[in-house]
């Protein structure tokens, strides 16, 4: 493109210079009164085809240098369009941090005893039969593994299985080799909770040693009844399917997981809390 502009910019330096010269030959003559009205009839159709050539060169120099005055503004626009694109997503997040920081605030208020990390996800590792993620974390900020990793709702998200001095890896309640003791909520039948996707209920939890008696009703809470491990009154999920297990003695459940996993950016580990 500049070697293009470059090429025309040569060839209206000689029009311009030619352009002087007619317009310097124009006031020599004028300047001679003999024979005036006999030169200016002669030069007239060259004036006007001069004219005509200025204002050509003209119309080239405005379209040159408003054709680069429009390409800067255009760049100037993408460059604004990108930085207010940037600052509406920072707003955004910043939103949604807000968010989860006044819901944390008021589960703390709540669980005095919880002492938890916030981290980010920065990292996802899916297969047929786990399902984990990376924090940006580790034992720098006092994780360990074993410890318990759960939304600002006091939802269950699974536990800490990996760890390293900023990173660490995060096991899902998804995943089937994850067992919690629970309780269904309203009725306090127990039973033990894992990824059902061993079963075919890819996305679901299943809720295994219940007592063949026992009533169940979709949407019943389910939450942890709480061990060394997990602190009590985690909300693990809501029931959507009982029936009885493969040997008939007993009742299953599948619940639907209280965390959103697929919407999580950031999640709080629990380092320390009161045993019961």
């Amino acid at each position: 493109m500049k070697k293009h502009i470059s090429s025309r910019t040569r060839w209206l330096i000689v029009i311009s210079l030619l352009l002087a010269m007619l317009v310097t030959v124009t006031g020599a003559v004028n300047a001679t009164r003999p024979g005036e009205t006999f030169v200016q009839t002669l030069l007239a159709p060259f004036r006007s085809a001069g004219s005509a050539l200025v204002r050509s060169v003209e119309r080239y120099y405005d379209y040159v240098f408003r054709y680069e005055t429009l390409k800067a503004e255009n760049e100037e626009l993408r460059r604004r369009l990108v930085a207010l694109e940037e600052d509406v997503r920072s707003a955004d997040s910043l939103q949604r941090e807000n968010e989860r920081l006044r819901q944390l605030l008021g589960l703390m208020e709540e669980h005095e005893d919880y002492k938890p990390v916030s981290a980010y996800i920065i990292s996802w590792d899916d297969s047929n039969w786990k399902s984990a993620f990376t924090i940006g974390k580790g034992t720098g900020s006092g994780i360990q593994e074993g410890h318990v990793v759960i939304t600002e709702y006091n939802q269950v998200v699974g536990r800490v299985t990996a760890v390293g001095p900023n990173w660490a890896t995060v096991t899902t309640v998804l995943d089937s080799a994850l067992g919690i003791s629970a309780s269904v909520a309203s009725s306090g039948y127990t039973g033990v909770v894992e990824g059902a996707l061993a079963t075919g209920s890819e996305g679901l939890l299943r809720m295994n040693y219940l007592p063949s008696d026992s009533v169940l009703r979709n949407n019943d809470q389910v939450i942890t009844t709480g061990s060394t491990v997990y602190p009590r009154g985690l909300l693990i999920g809501y029931i959507t399917d009982a029936d009885f297990d493969e040997t008939g003695v007993a009742k299953y459940a599948l619940l639907r997981p209280a965390a959103e996993l697929d919407d999580l950016e950031q999640v709080y580990i629990i380092t320390d809390f009161k045993k019961q």
